[in-house]
Parts: structure tokens; C-alpha cells; sequence
């Protein structure tokens, strides 16, 4: 990856990043089946503190994988695709990189040997 400045692999480091701690994994996965919720909804389904929650929010909307609206007195989050999407687009680059490289390998590998003298 090169680093441009607030180019896609910036993205995709933050999104990284962010996915790093199990706690913000769980919080999008919850975000992902209720749609949306508020940080004290959260909350209530993990082990951590409240503010524990709004904290990872943060994180997690830097990065752009959630965002937050405001509903009323409530800040309701959601997840945001996007930036995941980005992050599988680079991930399947990679991937298909090592299958190229790997197929190769194997090619080699499986050339027959010359016996003669």
C-alpha cells in the first residue's frame, strides 16, 4: 500500500485500525442486525460502560463505519458500508496478488526436471 494523504489507503488503515478491538467488532455487529441504536441500547449489550461505548463510536465513525444522527434528544448510530466496502476491494486486490503468485510457484514447482546429462 502507498500512503497517499486522504487517499484509500488512509481509509482502509483507519478502517483497520478500528476493526483491531473485539469491542468495536461487536458494536458493528450489533448496528448491523438492529439497523441503529443509541449508544445507551449498546451499552446494555456489552460488558462496557456507556461511555465505553461512546468512545468506540467515535472511533468507529472516524473511521467511517458508523455514523451518528440526531433523533429528537437520542444520537441514533448506523452502520456506513462504504468504507468496508473499500476495505474488501483492497483485501481481494491482495488476495488475488498472492493467488497470482502462488499459481506461479506452482507452475515451477511442477515443471518436470530435465534427466539429461
Amino acid at each position: 500500500m502507498t500512503d497517499e494523504p486522504g487517499g484509500v489507503d488512509r481509509a482502509v488503515d483507519d478502517v483497520l485500525v478500528a476493526l483491531a478491538d473485539p469491542t468495536r467488532r461487536r458494536l458493528l455487529d450489533l448496528l448491523a442486525a438492529q439497523g441503529e441504536a443509541t449508544a445507551t441500547t449498546l451499552a446494555e449489550r456489552l460488558p462496557v460502560s456507556r461511555q465505553a461505548v461512546v468512545k468506540h463510536l467515535s472511533v468507529l465513525d472516524a473511521a467511517g463505519l458508523v455514523s451518528g444522527g440526531r433523533v429528537g434528544r437520542e444520537v441514533r448510530y448506523a452502520v456506513r458500508p462504504a468504507a468496508l466496502d473499500a476495505t474488501a476491494r483492497w483485501m481481494a486486490s491482495l488476495a488475488a496478488d498472492w493467488d497470482r503468485r502462488l499459481a506461479t510457484i506452482k507452475r515451477i514447482a511442477e515443471v518436470p526436471e530435465d534427466d539429461s546429462p
